[in-house]
């Protein structure tokens, strides 16, 4: 996991700002004052990359900062880039939290991204469908003239084999860096849920080693990871399973016998405590009920 530590922010370069922008979310900025902010978040990205690069991790976090500082708060990718990249240093320092909490950041700033993507394209597509409805009759006439132009094709001509088809239309500008915005997305995914899933992995806790394996199940079904980091998902994912059913064991057994703690302070002053009661688990629902096996002292049992 090191070398994925020791990656971040050397590849997490800013998109061009033309491609981030939504005509409705400029919340007051021009694009020139939206300009000089991303530029001077990213001289401060630059200077933190380089500082993470020497080991300087506190120092880091601190550039990364003013990085977020600067960066307008509705740019989701360059946020979560940031994000990922304070996750990172943090993993370094074995600051278990802290890399979570930056690395769920990023992450939730990435599915806000995609689902603006997703109803960007949605709505392209339906003006695309309605613009062809608009053309049908166009289309039909196409269609007459096609049939026309096949009733007076010579013999030899039909003998001659099929035309040549058109190649098909190249890809929009719009189209391109749509895709490159979703490779993009994809890809700095991957970095901050490969953080997290270390990071709770680490931290331990049934919660923490149950969203870990969450993590790299969602990592597993992912096209876009590195050999090394294929490698790790699969290792985990045989590694934390037991884990998780030991942390699990040992929770509940902890939660019961505090709560037998508590049920003895306040049966006491009765004469009872809980060695009176049993729980039976229900083996049909996996819940459990209490019966009460005697009275106080000198009760006899029932």
């Amino acid at each position: 996991m090191a070398a994925n530590g020791s990656n971040a922010g050397r590849e997490e370069t800013s998109e061009d700002l033309d491609e981030q922008l939504d005509d409705g979310k400029q919340l007051g900025f021009s694009p020139e004052e939206e300009a000089s902010m991303v530029a001077e978040s990213n001289t401060h990205k630059a200077e933190a990359n380089t500082l993470f690069s020497s080991g300087k991790y506190d120092a880091a976090i601190s550039k990364y900062d003013e990085a977020l500082a600067v960066c307008p708060t509705y740019l989701d990718y360059e946020l979560a880039v940031l994000r990922s990249n304070i996750a990172a240093c943090h993993l370094k320092l074995e600051e278990w939290k802290e890399a979570i909490n930056n690395a769920t950041t990023a992450l939730d700033g990435l599915d806000r991204l995609e689902r603006e993507v997703a109803t960007a394209e949605k709505g392209k597509t339906l003006s695309t469908d309605t613009d062809k409805g608009n053309d049908t009759k166009t289309k039909e006439a196409e269609d007459d003239a096609d049939e026309a132009e096949e009733e007076i094709v010579s013999a030899g001509a039909a003998r001659a084999g099929p035309a040549i088809t058109k190649p098909p239309p190249k890809e929009s500008e719009a189209e391109i860096a749509r895709k490159k915005r979703r490779e993009d997305i994809a890809r700095i995914r991957a970095k901050a849920l490969m953080r997290r899933a270390r990071a709770r992995s680490e931290m331990g806790g049934w919660s923490n080693l149950e969203g870990a394996l969450e993590d790299y199940k969602k990592l597993a079904a992912m096209n876009n990871l590195a050999l090394a980091d294929k490698n790790i998902v699969k290792k985990q994912l045989k590694a934390l399973p037991p884990r998780v059913e030991t942390a699990r064991a040992t929770e509940t057994a902890e939660m019961w016998n505090k709560l037998k703690e508590l049920g003895n302070g306040i049966l006491k002053p009765f004469g009872l405590s809980t060695e009176h009661f049993k729980m039976a688990k229900d083996e049909k629902t996996g819940g459990y009920s209490m019966n009460f096996q005697g009275g106080g002292p000198g009760g006899s049992q029932t």
